[in-house]
């Protein structure tokens, strides 16, 4: 069950489930708040039906319909894929007798704070067991209350190969690359900053590419103007359906974040050979190794980023190691080949 199908990194291993599911012989099908959207074609030519339950706007209705859609074609599971479709899940599970699963994508705090204290604090409590992402978010669902025995790790995971290591950018100037959604969280602010800052502070030549769309991407195109930044130092672009190109063109991904889980294009950026340089929230330092496959700076010392991206822009050899271990660690433990025994594990614990 998925709120939305769109162009996002949950949707992405919403995808890898569905297809790891049916090549396994189970038999799988989405049901979706969201009609038409990117991943829908894709799940729908894997042979899985996508039925669409958001049609009205009441969650009542919502709930009556998703109900409608189970009672027809009884699961021995319902896993919901967004934190948004937790309580649909949960209630309609129990009206049918049936077990369910939600889901923790996000760093948990913020997961219910998005939704107010009501609807968060019931969608975070009313599922029987959930799947986070990342130790980070299971370990604060604990401070808040939610019991381990109900929480299991599900680690994300990249189709290595598909993302593979590319030529690098062209040229001479080291190319950094920021990618997602133009929201708050995100704080690409300071990936500007950042781009700004190292013109002052190298010769070698620096190109800044941020790729995302969203509600902020005016205001920072103001901000990059404020800071000086020239449309050949820093460009925008749009949402791209396939990012493994441009990541084969770059050198470094840079995340700024204030909070999340497992970002997707991390793990991406990894198994294409690139070192990452990000903030240390959520489910990050989990998969970045802090001086082995990239650095890490914490919330309270944000003047470490550009330090630690400065260190990288200037030393090609390093670039290179790092990004080679980058590369075998996600070969190593976040390969898509692993998640036929992942999602094993997961479904005997919550079918047990």
């Amino acid at each position: 069950m998925a709120a939305t199908l769109g162009q996002g990194g949950a949707e992405r291993q919403l995808f890898y489930i569905a297809r790891t599911l049916r090549e396994q012989g189970a038999g799988v099908r989405v049901l979706t708040l969201a009609e038409g959207e990117f991943w829908e074609e894709s799940i729908r030519s894997l042979g899985i039906p996508v039925a669409y339950v958001g049609a009205c706007r009441s969650r009542l209705m919502r709930l009556r319909a998703i109900v409608k859609e189970l009672r027809a074609n009884r699961p021995e599971l319902v896993q919901s894929q967004h934190f948004d479709t937790n309580l649909y899940a949960a209630l309609a599970s129990r009206i049918l007798g049936l077990r369910e699963l939600g889901a923790i994508r996000n760093d948990f705090r913020s997961e219910v704070a998005r939704h107010g204290l009501l609807l968060g604090g019931l969608s975070a409590r009313f599922p029987r067991r959930m799947a986070a992402n990342s130790m980070a978010a299971i370990q604060t669902a604990v401070t808040h209350g939610i019991p381990r025995a109900r929480l299991h790790l599900l680690p994300n995971v990249v189709d290595t190969d598909c993302f593979q290591p590319g030529r690098g950018a062209a040229g001479t100037a080291v190319r950094l690359l920021a990618a997602g959604r133009l929201v708050p969280q995100k704080r690409f602010d300071r990936f500007l900053a950042l781009v700004a800052g190292l013109r002052h502070r190298t010769r070698t030549p620096v190109r800044g590419t941020l790729v995302g769309g969203g509600a902020l991407k005016r205001s920072l195109m103001t901000r990059a103007r404020e800071l000086g930044l020239k449309p050949e130092e820093l460009e925008f672009m749009e949402p791209v359906e396939d990012i493994r190109r441009l990541l084969q063109r770059s050198d470094v991904l840079v995340v700024t974040s204030d909070h999340e889980g497992t970002p997707n294009v991390v793990l991406e950026a990894m198994a294409c050979g690139l070192p990452i340089v990000a903030t240390a929230v959520g489910g990050i330092p989990e998969v970045v190794q802090d001086g082995v496959t990239g650095f890490l700076a914490k919330l309270e010392r944000l003047g470490d980023l550009e330090e630690q991206a400065l260190r990288l822009v200037e030393d090609a050899e390093m670039r290179a190691r790092l990004g080679r271990q980058a590369r075998e660690y996600v070969e190593t433990h976040h390969s898509l080949k692993r998640l036929p025994g992942l999602l094993e594990g997961l479904y005997q614990w919550a079918l047990s």
